[in-house]
């Protein structure tokens, strides 16, 4: 993963002081690219530990066109809560502890992490529990997965933007149309966060799957070793869908950033040796890529160094 390590090194040395909208402050390039051959191995990070079976719940969760917390919850995956608690305590339904700007409180005020940390706690059991209370404030907006599965036409229709590429895949690879929009900006007002990935197309040349991912905003630490391996991981799997082969995954990206307050951790990260890239299998190559269940995608020999902890900016 020498790329994503040369990525991080460019926006340290040539990254500029600029604001944001969570008031952390961020170091920032504009435009940076890389690619990641799928055929020399699995593309995850190796010098600090990620979560692979929060990659995996995540995934499944947009390819099944959900924007419920109530599934990523299901399967300990809390990777979007803060996002939906937001929209909660934003509500007239919230009658909880003053959760204001909770994102930046939590970094300067120790005893009011505390209070968010038993509010979190309380909105996710809710949302484990209690349907009523999921339906209502579970729902994320219409994130990804609804605009990747159930993209709302004018007339009132649906396109499944994920089953349009494996059909085209599967009659006509060589089309220069595969390619699935998360940006539908009529409906990015009500979501609880735009969507960062918001384009992708498709490419197949020499029996092999390709996929170029267009990021508008990337966190750098936190958020980029996460899209690789999504990504790549959805490369397999349309590939394995329509019984090809895969090639390279390419990760385009806009605004790159590492916030003010990751600094020390992307140093710490920069100093270790990666290890060689792990190997990806498919349990149930059989299976359909909306059938698939975490349990049946496994990494082989996924050496890591320890994790390295670092706050979320919401």
């Amino acid at each position: 993963m020498k790329q994503y390590l040369e990525f991080l090194h460019t926006i340290l040395e040539k990254g500029t002081e600029k604001s944001d909208r969570t008031g952390t402050g961020t170091l920032s390039i504009f435009g940076y690219q890389m690619r990641f051959d799928l055929q020399k191995g699995f593309p995850i990070v190796t010098t600090k530990a990620v979560p692979f079976g929060l990659v995996k719940s995540e995934l499944i969760w947009f390819l099944r066109g959900d924007n419920n917390l109530k599934y990523l919850l299901q399967n300990n995956n809390h990777i979007w809560d803060e996002w939906g608690f937001k929209r909660y305590v934003e509500s007239e339904d919230y009658k909880g502890e003053d959760m204001t700007d909770f994102g930046r409180r939590c970094l300067v005020d120790e005893a009011f992490n505390d209070v968010y940390q038993t509010e979190l706690k309380k909105y996710c059991d809710a949302i484990l529990t209690d349907d009523a209370f999921a339906k209502k404030h579970g729902t994320l907006g219409n994130i990804y997965g609804v605009q990747w599965r159930k993209w709302k036409t004018s007339n009132g229709q649906e396109i499944d933007q994920i089953q349009q590429i494996i059909d085209t895949l599967k009659i006509n690879p060589d089309s220069r149309r595969l390619v699935v929009s998360a940006w539908n900006p009529e409906e990015v007002p009500s979501m609880a966060l735009p969507p960062c990935h918001t384009m992708f197309q498709f490419y197949v040349i020499d029996g092999k799957l390709s996929c170029q991912l267009y990021q508008r905003s990337a966190d750098a630490f936190l958020g980029v070793p996460f899209n690789i391996a999504s990504y790549s991981l959805l490369v397999h799997l349309i590939a394995n869908e329509v019984g090809l082969d895969v090639g390279e995954f390419v990760h385009t990206i806009g605004d790159a950033h590492i916030y003010s307050n990751h600094i020390e951790q992307v140093k710490e990260q920069l100093s270790r040796t990666p290890y060689d890239l792990p190997t990806l299998i498919l349990k149930k190559p059989e299976l359909s890529l909306f059938d698939i269940e975490k349990e049946d995608i496994v990494l082989d020999n996924y050496q890591k160094h320890p994790k390295i902890s670092a706050p979320i900016a919401v």
